[in-house]
């Protein structure tokens, strides 16, 4: 005896194309999310010139045989930056030997407050590894464009350095060839450490 559930069955019929259908949608959309991910990924980053801590010019090719770890912030930062600064500093020191292949850099966001004197001495509180990049605000924006940092200014008073900067907290692990690698997450000294270490080829 053949059972026929009429227009019950048409429903189902309709019911499992319509889910077909959905479950298509859903993996281009996630295969179109993924490829946008991966190109904004790899335009990440890109040639800068910055001023260290003795006032010296700085490129990005200067770093060129190494991995930078790279973080934006700003010296009076009050919780972020430190914070962060003192973990790579932490796992710098796990990676033992491995270390001397990266070289940490702090860009400043704050470049009227962050002059080179005062960067030197702020990075120097955290590593001797740790090198402090500042420069013109035009300098400024140029990099922070290259790395797609978000950074904003909130005045928090009258004078002229009553302010604070708000922006994204993001490691940039860079290539020996200067080239985006991945960000990294700031968790603790002992994450960090491990997720830096298997990058190192």
């Amino acid at each position: 005896m053949r059972l026929d559930f009429g227009p019950h069955r048409r429903g189902y019929r309709l019911a499992i194309v319509g889910m077909a259908f959905a479950a298509v949608l859903v993996i281009a959309g996630v295969a179109t999310w993924l490829f946008q991910a991966h190109s904004q990924a790899s335009g990440i980053g890109g040639p800068f010139t910055l001023i260290d801590g003795l006032g010296q010019q700085v490129t990005d090719r200067s770093f060129r045989g190494r991995y930078m770890l790279v973080y934006f912030g700003f010296t009076f930062c009050p919780d972020a930056c430190p914070t962060t600064l003192n973990e790579v500093a932490e796992a710098l020191d796990q990676l033992g030997p491995k270390a001397d292949r990266v070289q940490p850099i702090f860009i400043t966001l704050d470049p009227d407050r962050d002059t080179p004197a005062v960067i030197k001495q702020y990075v120097g509180n955290f590593s001797p590894k740790l090198i402090g990049l500042t420069g013109t605000p035009e300098q400024i924006a140029a990099v922070t464009k290259e790395y797609r940092v978000y950074r904003a200014i909130h005045r928090t008073g009258p004078g002229p350095k009553d302010y604070t900067v708000d922006h994204s907290s993001v490691l940039y692990l860079m290539g020996p060839d200067g080239r985006f690698i991945a960000p990294i997450p700031s968790e603790s000294p002992e994450a960090l450490a491990t997720d830096i270490a298997k990058y190192l080829s």
